[in-house]
C-alpha cells in the first residue's frame, strides 16, 4: 500500500470514528476497487487506527495473502513467503544447503528421529545413523524448536557447521556435522532378478530426465530384459521433464495435453522411437500430478501395468509468480489431460492390479525402509512382469 493512500486510510478511520458508522468509510472506501481491495483496505484502516497492539505488517500481508488464496477453494494454489520460497526454489532444483538428514518428530523418544542419512553427506561422515534422535540444535531443544524450526537451524551457510546432541541407544552424543550443498538423487535404479531393471523416480523437477533416461541406458546396457518404474509418493514436478521421458518410452503419438487460462491448448507428441520392452508402473495415493500423467500415458498406450493404489487427481497445473518482496504466488491457471484427453482432477489414475500397503509398510516405504521382499506392490508387479515375458 501507498504512504498517500496509507494515510487516506487512517483519515477516513477517525472521520468514522467521530461520526460513530461505518456507512461512510464503506462508501468511501468502495469506490473503484474490487470486493477483496475493499475488505483488505477497510480492515487495515480499522487495525491502524483502533488496535490497541502493536503487530507486524509484515506478518499481517502475508497472513492476508494466504488466506486469499486459500479462499479460492483450490487445494493446489498456494502463497509462500519470502523465506518459504527460498526453500521451495532449492527443491525444485533438487539441491540444498544442509546435512543430509531426514527427520521426524518423534515426541515419546525427546527430539527428532533420523529416518534417512544421505549416501556420502556430510551427516554420514560425521557418523550420523538412521535412528538416532536429535535432541538438540546448538544447545536448543528440538521439541521446542519443532520441526520447521529444527530444520531451520540445521540448515545455513555453506561451510559452516552445526552441533547436534543425539540420543542413541540410551547413549547421549554431540556431532559437529558440516552444512555443505547436497545434490538430491532424483532417480535410482537396479537389477533385480530375471533381468528385470527397477527405476525409482523421486520426483519430476530438475534433472528428471537426465538421470531417468541414464538409469534406463544401464539397466539397458546390463540386459534388462523389462522395466518397472516406482513412481509411489512421487509430488510430481516440471511438465516438459515428464515430456521427454514419455517420448523416450512411448511410440509415435500424442503424450500430453493442456489449455490455459484464456483457451490456448497444446499438445506435445511423441516420435517414433521407443522401448518395446514389458513395463509397470508403482503408484500410490500420493503419486501427484506429472507421476500421475506418466502412469496415465503408459497405460492408455497399453504400454505398462499399473499396479499400487488409486493415486492423488490433480488435474491442474500452477504457475509461480514472485512478488516484489520475494514472496510467491502458485496459482493454478489451466488444466491437463492425458494422450485421450482425459482430466484426471480428483479422478486420479486406478490401477490394473490394485494392491493396498499396511500403514507400517507405507511409512517404511516412504523413507526407504521397506526391503522388496517386503513390498507387496512391488512384488504384484514383478509377478505381473514374468507373465509378460513368459
Amino acid at each position: 500500500m501507498k504512504k498517500w493512500q496509507k494515510i487516506l486510510l487512517l483519515v477516513l478511520a477517525f472521520a468514522v470514528a467521530i461520526l460513530g458508522s461505518s456507512i461512510v468509510m464503506m462508501q468511501l472506501l468502495t469506490r473503484g476497487r474490487t470486493p477483496a481491495e475493499d475488505k483488505a483496505a477497510e480492515v487495515s484502516a480499522y487495525l491502524d487506527r483502533f488496535f490497541i497492539d502493536d503487530y507486524d505488517e509484515d506478518t499481517l500481508a502475508d497472513a492476508a495473502a494466504a488466506a486469499m488464496v486459500e479462499a479460492t477453494g483450490d487445494r493446489w494454489s498456494y502463497y509462500l513467503t519470502a523465506e518459504e520460497k527460498s526453500s521451495y526454489d532449492e527443491q525444485m532444483q533438487n539441491t540444498y544447503v544442509g546435512i543430509g538428514v531426514t527427520i521426524t518428530l518423534q515426541e515419546q523418544d525427546g527430539g527428532m528421529r533420523v529416518e534417512q542419512v544421505t549416501t556420502g553427506g556430510p551427516a554420514e561422515e560425521a557418523g550420523m545413523q538412521v535412528g538416532d534422535i536429535i535432541t538438540e540444535v546448538e544447545g536448543e531443544s528440538t521439541l521446542t524448536l519443532g520441526m520447521a524450526g529444527t530444520r531451520a537451524k540445521v540448515r545455513g551457510e555453506e561451510g559452516t557447521s552445526v552441533a547436534l546432541t543425539i540420543l542413541r541407544g540410551g547413549e547421549r552424543l554431540t556431532l559437529t556435522v558440516e552444512r555443505r550443498s547436497i545434490e538430491t538423487a532424483v532417480a535410482t535404479y537396479e537389477m533385480l532378478d530375471d533381468q528385470i531393471g527397477y527405476v525409482k523416480i523421486a520426483n519430476f523437477d530438475t534433472r528428471c530426465f537426465d538421470e531417468t533416461s541414464a538409469a534406463i541406458d544401464a539397466l539397458l546396457d546390463d540386459g534388462a530384459q523389462a522395466l518397472i518404474f516406482d513412481v509411489r509418493d512421487n509430488g510430481g514436478g516440471y511438465k516438459d521433464e515428464l515430456v521427454k521421458i514419455l517420448d523416450r518410452l512411448l511410440p509415435e503419438g500424442i503424450l500430453f495435453q493442456s489449455e490455459d487460462y484464456s483457451g490456448n491448448k497444446q499438445t506435445d507428441r511423441s516420435d517414433a522411437a521407443c522401448i518395446e520392452l514389458p513395463m509397470a508402473v508403482l503408484v500410490n495415493q500420493d503419486s501427484y500430478s506429472a507421476a500421475e500423467f506418466f502412469a496415465a500415458a503408459l497405460q492408455e498406450y497399453d504400454w505398462a501395468t499399473i499396479v499400487g493404489t488409486k493415486t492423488c487427481g490433480k488435474g491442474n497445473f500452477q504457475t509461480a509468480f514472485t512478488l516484489s518482496d520475494g514472496s510467491m504466488l502458485n496459482l493454478s491457471i489451466g488444466k491437463y489431460f492425458t494422450p485421450n484427453g482425459r482430466s484426471l482432477t480428483d479422478i486420479g489414475v486406478t490401477p490394473d492390479e490394485p494392491v493396498e500397503l499396511s500403514d507400517e509398510d507405507a511409512a517404511k516405504l516412504l523413507y526407504g525402509q521397506l526391503a522388496h521382499a517386503d513390498d507387496a506392490q512391488l512384488q504384484a508387479a514383478i509377478r505381473a512382469i514374468r507373465q509378460k515375458i513368459s
